[in-house]
């Protein structure tokens, strides 16, 4: 596993002696897959599109919320059409990536969840290639670098650990444990989510402050443990050289072999050339297809066409519960159990039969979120009952198809420009049918609870759990990479980001893209050491 740091100034990149390790993006599956190579001394660089995110009294405002933060960049936006509906999608352009902004929720896939399951998979030719065991110990290894905060023995589904979460977790908020009451009287199982957030005061670091500004926000005070406020730092001291604005746009290839990364910066025609014997693309699973389509790897690939496909981004409704009186009377965190009864399906579902997905407490809204996004013209009404809301997110697993992908709109005019992109994503019946019956459930949760019979239903946009776009796969000619997350086609070029899942399961993807970006860490710096594989 990981050694401890190595201190020592930044390494200087030279022409005529390439890094070892070349890193595109810096979120979870970049900063996983650099740390191996880092921490064992090797010359590592990673090239991150944008810079830090400035915390400070913004932070907690609208102007801090995912979208409406200067972090989201539409300055090369995908042309969208989602479930009939078109934008302009952009995506976040900062060091650390969407973890930033993510809620700190760190789950495991289920054992079962590597598992064939052909009512999911359908003709998609998805499949994992390799099984849970596989996995495990690069699971407790991201949550001892998370500092995940947790409990085990409370979740029904739970999967086996080789080890316990590297910090306990904070005590329930008042609705939390209302909830869990109501759960526990209707014969359900709740337990307590596990959470990437900094409880301790040890380390020169803060303890979180249970604000209500998490999901969505960039922590102002560092307690939540995104990338950026723990790893990366840890790797720049130990000598990673860590670019910011610095945007990767080909990947040049020759005789089978990655060459060389072309980098640009904001407003500088002249380009960057970086050498290195080994590259990692995490630029996201929206980004990381279309560097890839834009230098024309996938006509080596020969599952090329697979490049972009079979996008996920799971079927997720936001259900809210109206209560009486403020359900968080200080405004206090409280996104903190989750519900797995109903994961692998119930007998109170008769369709869909099969796996559902998972229920997990969501925090009372601001109100200006629900005004932009309750539809049919009632966000304003709605939002002024914002307060006295809490309820549940409902997440469940959709299935890959082929027509869901990113491709290119058209070609690039010169080697120096992002190309274009189109993004198309509809849902089956099927996604649509489970993440129905999620809700029913979560409303009887909410009302059992006291809240009032009419629970609004909020569907959400956003893509921020992708993946599936460049997957793993034990068959070359449907899976774009090996199971050590190696591009086929070309050698020395891996992919760690979402795009590498070939499944979505019904959990939060970014600790199983930490895993398997680890995992592909430590076989990278096992062919640079000319270890056995």
């Amino acid at each position: 596993m990981l050694s401890s740091d190595r201190h020592g100034a930044p390494a200087t990149s030279r022409a005529d002696d390439p890094y070892d390790l070349l890193v595109i993006g810096s979120g979870f599956g970049g900063a996983m897959a650099a740390a191996p190579a880092v921490l064992a001394g090797r010359r590592v660089v990673m090239v991150e599109g944008g810079d830090w995110v400035a915390r400070g009294p913004d932070t907690w405002t609208e102007r801090g919320f995912f979208e409406h933060s200067p972090s989201f960049s539409r300055d090369t936006p995908f042309d969208s059409t989602a479930e009939g509906q078109r934008s302009a999608l952009g995506t976040f352009l900062c060091v650390g990536g969407a973890s930033v902004f993510f809620g700190g929720v760190s789950m495991r896939m289920r054992e079962a969840d590597f598992a064939p399951d052909p009512d999911i998979v359908q003709d998609s030719g998805a499949a994992w290639p390799y099984t849970y065991a596989d996995l495990e110990p690069f699971y407790s290894q991201a949550e001892s670098l998370l500092q995940v905060a947790g409990a085990t023995g409370e979740d029904p589904t739970e999967p086996p650990r080789s080890a316990g979460y590297p910090q306990s977790p904070a005590p329930l908020a008042s609705i939390s444990r209302r909830l869990a009451t109501a759960a526990r009287d209707l014969g359900l199982h709740p337990f307590r989510l596990p959470l990437a957030i900094n409880y301790l005061t040890a380390e020169q670091r803060a303890a979180c402050q249970a604000c209500s500004t998490c999901d969505g926000y960039a922590c102002a005070i560092h307690a939540k443990n995104d990338v950026s406020a723990t790893l990366l730092p840890r790797l720049q001291r130990s000598g990673l050289e860590l670019r910011t604005n610095t945007r990767a746009v080909r990947i040049e290839h020759e005789a089978g072999r990655v060459t060389r990364v072309v980098c640009l910066r904001p407003g500088d025609r002249q380009p960057v050339y970086l050498s290195a014997r080994r590259v990692v693309a995490a630029a996201g699973a929206l980004n990381t297809p279309r560097l890839l389509l834009a230098s024309g790897l996938d006509k080596i690939n020969p599952a090329g066409d697979a490049v972009g496909r079979y996008l996920m981004r799971h079927c997720n409704a936001v259900v809210l519960g109206v209560f009486r009186t403020k359900p968080a009377p200080n405004d206090e965190f409280h996104k903190q159990i989750g519900i797995h009864d109903f994961y692998f399906g119930h007998p109170s579902v008769s369709s869909p039969t099969g796996r559902l997905g998972c229920l997990q407490q969501f925090g009372t809204p601001r109100g200006w979120i629900v005004r932009d996004r309750v539809p049919l013209g009632l966000g304003v009404p709605v939002s002024w009952f914002a307060p006295l809301t809490s309820g549940f997110i409902v997440m469940a697993e959709d299935r890959p198809r082929a027509g869901n992908r990113v491709a290119l709109a058209e070609p690039a005019t010169s080697s120096l420009d992002t190309p274009k992109a189109t993004l198309v994503h509809d849902y089956d019946a099927r996604d649509l049918a489970a993440r129905d019956a999620l809700v029913g459930k979560a409303k009887l949760i909410l009302r059992r609870a006291g809240a009032l019979p009419w629970c609004p239903t909020i569907n959400i946009p956003s893509f921020s759990h992708a993946v599936g776009t460049v997957r793993l796969g034990t068959d070359p000619q449907t899976s774009p990479l090996d199971a050590n997350g190696a591009f086929r086609g070309v050698e020395h070029l891996y992919v760690t980001d979402g795009s590498a899942l070939p499944r979505s399961a019904g959990v939060n993807p970014s600790l199983t893209i930490s895993a398997n970006a680890l995992r592909t860490g430590h076989y990278i710096l096992k062919t640079l050491e000319g270890r056995p594989l």
